[in-house]
This record gives structure tokens, sequence and C-alpha cells, in this order.
């Protein structure tokens, strides 16, 4: 009968890839990279790629770790940074590779999505906003501009807050407007909380910036609060009363 410890230790060195494997399998990532681009690789090997070498576990086993956890890129890409430094075979450095090649592929796709979109109805704009949402501990504030057609001219961050709750000053909203010519703003912001029901502050800094938008002529059109699941538009969901002098 073998001890536990002998057939620990054979099945560890079973498990290790021998230089000349581990030679064999960069020459043919090359090739496949060489031949088909990177759409060649599998998700497997892509990852194992921007993890890089250095860490405690192998690229290889470290990618595989997180695929076995993470079956979905995209469920993977909105985890947060907490959750995976230190698991994984995953130290400070993986982690924020990875956690950056998400975000460059997320912001490659962004321009051609957001440009001259026409915002019709709050539904349009939910996918931008899960997209900026995404993964966020702390409140964001957005400002979206809008041309007289109400298509998109640009998207900002006017701030970004504490766990729950970010400063905003009307000022810094219709700065860039006023810059920009921009004809109307939405705004949006999240809840880190999950919850998207406004808040007795979300309501009140709708009224103010309602009414610095009156004098401006620019109009606010919504305000928008994204939680985990649902965005709530504050103009359906009871728009606060302007206060008038």
């Amino acid at each position: 009968m073998f001890k536990n410890s002998q057939i620990n230790s054979v099945q560890a060195k079973s498990d290790e890839a021998s230089p000349g494997s581990l030679e064999a399998e960069s020459r043919d990532l090359e090739w496949r990279l060489a031949r088909f681009g990177p759409g060649g690789w599998t998700d497997r090997e892509l990852v194992g790629c921007v993890l890089g070498p250095g860490g405690r576990v192998p690229a290889a086993e470290a990618a595989r770790r997180l695929l076995d956890s993470y079956p979905e890129l995209g469920v993977l890409a909105a985890e947060r940074p907490a959750a995976l430094a230190g698991g994984f075979g995953l130290g400070p450095a993986r982690t924020s590779r990875l956690l950056a090649a998400f975000e460059l592929g997320f912001r490659a796709q962004g321009p051609p999505r957001r440009a001259g979109l026409t915002v019709r109805s709050p539904a349009d704009v939910h996918p931008l906003l899960r997209e900026e949402f995404r993964g966020l501990d702390r409140e964001r504030f957005l400002a979206l501009y809008l041309d007289t057609r109400h298509r998109l001219k640009a998207v900002e961050t006017v701030s970004v807050g504490s766990l729950n709750a970010s400063l905003v000053h009307p000022r810094e909203v219709f700065k860039p407007a006023v810059a920009m010519s921009a004809a109307a703003i939405i705004v949006a912001h999240n809840h880190p909380s999950g919850d998207p029901d406004p808040s007795g502050d979300d309501l009140e800094l709708t009224a103010r910036l309602d009414r610095c938008g009156d004098l401006l002529g620019i109009a606010l059109l919504d305000h928008l609060v994204a939680g985990d699941e649902e965005i709530i538009s504050i103009r359906e969901y009871g728009w606060p009363e302007c206060p008038r002098e």
C-alpha cells in the first residue's frame, strides 16, 4: 500500500509540465497566433497570457482555476478586485493585469456604440450605464450631454464619492454643457448597495439640477439611478417639484 504522502508526491510530479512540453506548448500558441490571430486561442490560453509569469502558481493553472469558477468571461470581468486578489493564484499584479485587459476590451468597444446614440427613452442608455457602473463599489455620478435632436455628444464623470454618497454641485454638471453647447442633459449615478430606489437626497438634487437647467435653458431630461438589477428613471418614478422663487 502506498502512503498518502507518496501518492500526493507522484500526482504533483505528474501535474508538473516538463520544460520540453512547456516549450512545445509555447511554439503551438505562437503558431496559432501567427496563423489565426488571438481568436485562435482558447479563453484559458488568453487569460493565461494576460496573467503572465511571476506568480506563485503557473499562469496556465491560475487561468484554469479562474475559468472553473467563472465559466462566463462577462461574470469574471465584472468581479470586484478584492474577490480575485489573493485567490486563484493571483496576486495584486496579476489581478491588475487581468482587470486592465478587460477594461481595455470594454473601452475599445465603447465609442462606436455611443457615437450619435439617439435617446428616446431611459432604456436607450441602459447598456451604456451598465458598462460605466460595472464593478464599482463607490458612487459615481455621470452626466450625458445631448444635442437638440437628443443625440449623445459626450459622457462625463462629474464626481466619484464614498461607499454610499457622492457630492455633486450643479456647476460641475452644467459647465461642460455650456462649453459644448449641449441642448439637454441626463444625469445618472449608481447605488453600490444594489438598491436602485431614489433616496431623498437624490430627489432633492434632481430638483436643484432641474431648476438650474431652467435658468440656463438646458433641459434636464432625466435622472437615472442604477442598482444591481434595475435602473430607475426618476422621471417615471416621480419627478420632484422644482422650487420656485
